[in-house]
Parts: C-alpha cells; sequence; structure tokens
C-alpha cells in the first residue's frame, strides 16, 4: 500500500511521536514491527515486534522535554515511503553523549517506512 493512505498513517505516527503518545504509536503498528535507527550509517538501535517497540519509546519519552519531527519531503519507492524529516528535541535528562538538561537537539534526516495490511511494518530512523 503506497499512497494516500500511506502519508496519512505515517503523519498520524509523527502526531503521536510528537505528542509522547506511546498508545497512538503502537496502534499503528504492525505486531511484527521492526525499528532500526541508524546514525552515520551505523545501526545503534533495533527492536522488532510491538512489545520490544513499546519497551523503547516508553525509555525514549523519558529523554526529551519536548520533541518535533517535521515532514519536509516525502517520496514512494517500491513499497516504501521515504520521507525527509527535520528533528528538534529538548533533552530532559544529562547523557552519556555530553548532552545536558535543556540542550536542544536539531537535525535533518529521513525515515523510510514500509507499510503492511494497514500497519507500519518497517521504520528506519537514519540520521
Amino acid at each position: 500500500m503506497v499512497g494516500e493512505e500511506s502519508y496519512k498513517i505515517i503523519q498520524d505516527y509523527i502526531k503521536a511521536y510528537n505528542a509522547f503518545d506511546v498508545e497512538g504509536m503502537v496502534s499503528l503498528l504492525n505486531k511484527d514491527i521492526k525499528f532500526r535507527n541508524i546514525s552515520n550509517g551505523e545501526v545503534n538501535t533495533e527492536t522488532q515486534g510491538i512489545q520490544k517497540f513499546r519497551e523503547l519509546a516508553e525509555e525514549s519519552i523519558k529523554i526529551f522535554s519536548s520533541r518535533r519531527q517535521t515532514i519536509i519531503d516525502c517520496l514512494y519507492v517500491e513499497d516504501r515511503v521515504e520521507v525527509e524529516i527535520d528533528y528538534e528535541g529538548i533533552v530532559a535528562i544529562d547523557l552519556p553523549n555530553g548532552l545536558k538538561v535543556g540542550d536542544k537537539i536539531q537535525l535533518q534526516g529521513k525515515s523510510i517506512f514500509k507499510i503492511e495490511q494497514g500497519k507500519l511494518s518497517l521504520i528506519e530512523d537514519h540520521s
């Protein structure tokens, strides 16, 4: 499924993400959801299945006091949707990488989504 319906599912996912709405995010997922975070070409986080995704999402909401993904562009490639994203977040806790409470993160990246039977089955975040 690619097109307007796919874009709506992705928009709903990002809206839930921005609102720290884990239940809203999870409601859009296939039970076997695969999630990967790729930074500088290397996978630094990977999960499979709704429960593992939920655990990761619940942990990540503790890290930011605010966060916002904004869709810049969208490209349909075969059975996937590639979305260019602007990301901004405010850190809520001191992190091992040196970021401190109140630090602002801004970056651009892309997310790749695959949708099967009306649910997200793959989310890959690239930065």
